[in-house]
């Protein structure tokens, strides 16, 4: 007698369920229940449910190309049903949209959900157009506030909000990015799958906007999350950690990063809406003479930039990043190659004052000079501050400290380093002994690093250090020993509180100029 079959769930229950587990962000389990459907011949509206669902979860778990094909199978086979919103996965992965249907049938009802997907998909295409970035900031503002109307929550492929803020961080409005996540939060925009994803946003608005303290807490609550943790959220969090440890200045806390960065980025395809976070690790990786690892990566992010025609929202920011890394990683050429894009970028918005693409190419022009040695204060000045505004402190502080190594005016090397500082100040820097800092003890902040005295064996060593020596030869030049040096080295570097190598060149230049 043969063993009874097990009886299985009737598809149109499957899909309740995916769904059902798709807003408790479930995510794996809804992809299951989905997956089981489109492998029948289920009805056609069972099919199409199914479809959309775990489009969705495929976004989450960084496979937006996967998302892009089920939308275009919709697009296909059903064209009536067909989202707007499926823009976020097709744009998002460099594809054309499906042509709208010549006979669509019966219009569907203007409900909440169609008019938000409808704004969504109309900003998503003005984002990637020249002067279309504050239409699509406003689209997709609209489109979040229609769906805080709703009652039940629906799994996107992205939050309005955090597309919203994506934008805005783009643009270099931190500010309007807080804002908008801030109405998501309050509201509880989309539920369980994108509470995590709301608060990372937040935090990196307050790291771009400078506050540290802020970005670090809503850091540590988005990791505090229940909620299963997915491939996108990953990237995010780790790329945000790896932002506050770098602008904390602790390159010990940036290799013990740099582990998980790397699976995360091996667990999330790159997409435009990973672009921020990718871009954050390149300069990471810059620094830590990690480029290499990365290349791919930034390789896939270039192709898809030049597949969308080099939308200068995105490129922007993203050949800044890799103009950074170039930097960071002593490698001219490729600097300079970012630096043609940025202006580039800003050429195709020149008519458009105060774009961040302007900010981001006069930036990355001066910089260049700086690093051939021509200190221009005014300029570094003015560019410095022009970064600041655009929510970029840490860049300008970094670039005024480069002017500072390299200007032979005393004068101007004191300018740079106190324009360092005052870009820097305030209460919301993070000490870059932070990290190892107990979860419940008051963090203390480091004061901002000033001139010391320096006695007169430091001197010595400083002025070698200056030249270039190394710890072995300035050891044999004052008959000390190497690890004497080191010593010495690592005093100065405490007391004066620099942050780096750089750092530490500029302040010991200020220290012996005093």
């Amino acid at each position: 007698m043969s063993a009874p079959e097990i009886e299985r769930p009737m598809t149109a229950d499957l899909v309740a369920l995916a769904e059902q587990a798709a807003l408790t962000g479930e995510l794996v389990e809804a992809a299951r229940c989905a997956d089981e459907v489109l492998a029948t011949d289920a009805p056609l509206p069972e099919l199409v449910r199914a479809a959309h669902v775990l489009a969705g979860v495929h976004a989450h778990r960084g496979m937006l190309g996967d998302a892009g094909e089920l939308h275009a199978w919709v697009a296909a086979v059903a064209p009536a049903c067909a989202s707007p919103a499926a823009a976020v996965a097709l744009v998002g992965t460099g594809r054309e949209l499906p042509a709208s249907p010549t006979d669509p049938g019966r219009p569907l009802p203007p409900t909440l959900r169609a008019g938000a997907d409808g704004l969504v998909g109309k900003a998503i295409r003005a984002s990637v157009r020249p002067a279309g970035s504050a239409s699509a900031l406003s689209d997709l503002t609209r489109a979040a506030a229609m769906l805080e109307c709703r009652a039940t929550p629906v799994l996107h492929d992205d939050s309005p909000a955090a597309l919203g803020a994506l934008v805005a961080l783009h643009r270099g409005e931190p500010d309007l990015a807080r804002t908008l996540v801030d109405r998501a939060l309050a509201a509880d925009l989309g539920g369980a799958p994108y509470r995590r994803r709301h608060l990372l946003l937040r935090a990196w608005a307050d790291m771009a906007g400078g506050d540290l303290l802020t970005a670090r807490a809503g850091l540590d609550a988005a990791n505090a999350r229940p909620e299963p943790v997915h491939a996108r959220d990953e990237l995010v969090a780790v790329a945000l950690e790896a932002g506050l440890v770098r602008r904390a200045g602790d390159t010990r806390g940036l290799l013990a990063v740099w582990s998980r960065a790397r699976e995360a980025v091996l667990r999330h395809a790159v997409d435009l809406w990973s672009l921020l976070p990718v871009g954050e690790l390149a300069v990471v990786a810059g620094r830590l003479g990690q480029l290499a690892w990365l290349a791919p990566h930034l390789q896939a992010g270039d192709e898809l930039l030049t597949a969308l025609g080099e939308p200068v929202l995105w490129a922007a920011p993203w050949h800044w990043c890799a103009f950074l890394a170039a930097v960071a990683a002593d490698d001219p050429p490729a600097a300079q190659r970012h630096a043609a894009h940025l202006a580039e970028g800003a050429a195709d918005v020149a008519a458009h004052a105060g774009s961040l693409a302007l900010v981001l190419s006069r930036a990355a022009r001066t910089w260049l000079r700086v690093l051939a040695g021509d200190v221009d204060a005014d300029d570094v000045t003015a560019v410095a501050g022009s970064l600041s505004d655009a929510g970029m402190a840490y860049d300008g502080a970094r670039l005024a400290k480069e002017a500072a190594v390299r200007t032979s005016d005393k004068r101007v090397l004191a300018a740079m380093l106190n324009l360092a500082r005052g870009l820097l100040a305030g209460p919301t820097v993070l000490p870059p002994t932070a990290e190892a800092a107990e979860p419940d003890a008051p963090v203390v902040v480091t004061p901002s690093p000033r001139p010391c005295v320096l006695s007169d064996r430091e001197r010595e060593v400083a002025e070698l250090v200056l030249e270039g020596l190394t710890y072995r030869e300035i050891g044999d030049r004052l008959f000390i020993t190497a690890k004497t040096v080191e010593h010495h080295v690592r005093g100065m570097r405490q007391r004066l509180g620099s942050e780096s190598r750089t750092d530490l060149f500029a302040d010991l230049r200020a220290s012996l100029a005093g």
